[in-house]
């Protein structure tokens, strides 16, 4: 079952904005994924991650066994 994903509008300074998106870029993720990221960690340090939250979406492509089969041509 697939959650709904909620945007949000976040203003932020552009020096952090800049930061944040290379630092994203040096680990394959998106800007989006990777704020998504630390709020999560910043939610666990402080112990009020909700017990219902979804994990993360996994990254990359999906394994061969979770692929759908290819049509016959």
């Amino acid at each position: 079952m697939t959650r709904d994903r909620r945007p949000v509008l976040l203003r932020i300074d552009p020096a952090v904005h800049d930061a944040l998106a290379r630092w994203a870029a040096d680990e394959f993720r998106s800007l989006n994924a990777q704020i998504e990221l630390l709020l999560r960690r910043s939610l666990s340090d402080a112990g009020r991650m909700p017990k219902q939250a979804a994990p993360l979406p996994r990254r990359g492509r999906p394994k061969a066994d979770e692929r759908e089969p290819a049509e016959a041509r």
